[in-house]
């Protein structure tokens, strides 16, 4: 078990007061037997009025509402967690899913159905061919080889650019680039899955790297807001898997939402009344760290 911080802040500036539409924050772990909340705190400048609620999909949302205009608008979230790490690996898998392809149960399907589905538009089937290349063409597919296989592959062939830019890139275009973000790679990883007839989600969170605290081994995502996939396998029931760092398993990943596509879990979105030109940037910055407690802070909000 780790107790670890986790620090979120976000600042937009602005050249004169612009008024403030809602804005939807998605910071909040989600509370499991692997992620359990200790403390939470978020400072919000200017003052706003602040509502939870749960998503479609389980979710903690915080909906902001303003009053008051301001040349800035700033979030600060800090939250303490106890985190237990695990290997997927230790679970068995139901004889339905060892091997390619995987029968989900009558009880089950029905509540996957969408997360099998395919999103996305590839008329000319290149997802489904790139996929079809970890099959086992002389006999049965092996489930956890494949999902290494892909989840390694995505690493190893595409190139981790960071991108500033909203939005994430339609798989296609991550295949044709062979370019992508966090977000990128784990949206072409579940449109890879689901033309295998896999149940997948997108999950976005937090990164712990420890080698930002002298540990050996780097990866890649620190710093930011980071995204991976679950897939569905009947047995150990939604697994990690985390395509720009190449690894199965949850022992550094920090889930905060779940989402049957990447736009339903922006971790922070939002409008503003102005001219386009009164924007001037946006800044954030993640630390997830092991030292200490969160230092105390002056809460809009404590839960």
């Amino acid at each position: 078990m780790r107790l670890l911080t986790i620090r979120h802040t976000t600042r937009y500036s602005y050249k004169k007061p612009v008024r403030f539409g809602p804005h939807r924050m998605m910071f909040r772990p989600r509370d499991s037997h692997d992620i359990r909340v200790i403390s939470s705190g978020l400072i919000i400048k200017p003052q706003p009025e602040l509502r939870w609620f749960h998503d479609v999909f389980g979710n903690s949302v915080a909906i902001a509402t303003f009053e008051e205009p301001a040349e800035e608008l700033f979030v600060d979230s800090m939250i303490m967690v106890e985190h237990y790490g695990s290997s997927e690996f230790e679970f068995p898998l139901d004889p339905a899913a060892r091997t390619l392809p995987i029968s989900y149960s009558s009880e089950e399907y029905p509540d996957l159905a969408r997360t099998i589905e395919r999103q996305y538009h590839d008329s000319e089937k290149k997802i489904d061919a790139w996929a079809r290349k970890f099959r086992n063409e002389t006999g049965p597919t092996d489930i956890w080889i494949l999902l290494e296989q892909i989840t390694k592959q995505i690493r190893n062939e595409f190139q981790y650019i960071p991108r500033e830019d909203e939005g994430v890139q339609a798989p296609l275009e991550t295949l044709a680039r062979q370019t992508g973000t966090c977000r990128d790679y784990a949206l072409f990883m579940m449109e890879a899955l689901r033309s295998l007839g896999m149940a997948a989600r997108f999950v976005t969170g937090y990164l712990y790297d420890p080698a930002l605290e002298g540990g050996d081994n780097g990866t890649v995502g620190a710093g930011a807001t980071h995204a991976w996939v679950q897939v569905y396998l009947p047995g150990p029931g939604w697994v990690e898997c985390d395509p720009t760092n190449g690894i199965i398993g949850g022992s550094n990943l920090i889930r905060v939402g779940v989402a049957r596509d990447p736009a339903q879990a922006l971790p922070f979105s939002g409008s503003y009344f102005g001219d386009r030109d009164d924007f001037i940037e946006m800044e954030a910055e993640v630390t997830v760290t092991t030292s200490g407690a969160p230092a105390p802070m002056a809460s809009a909000s404590d839960r």
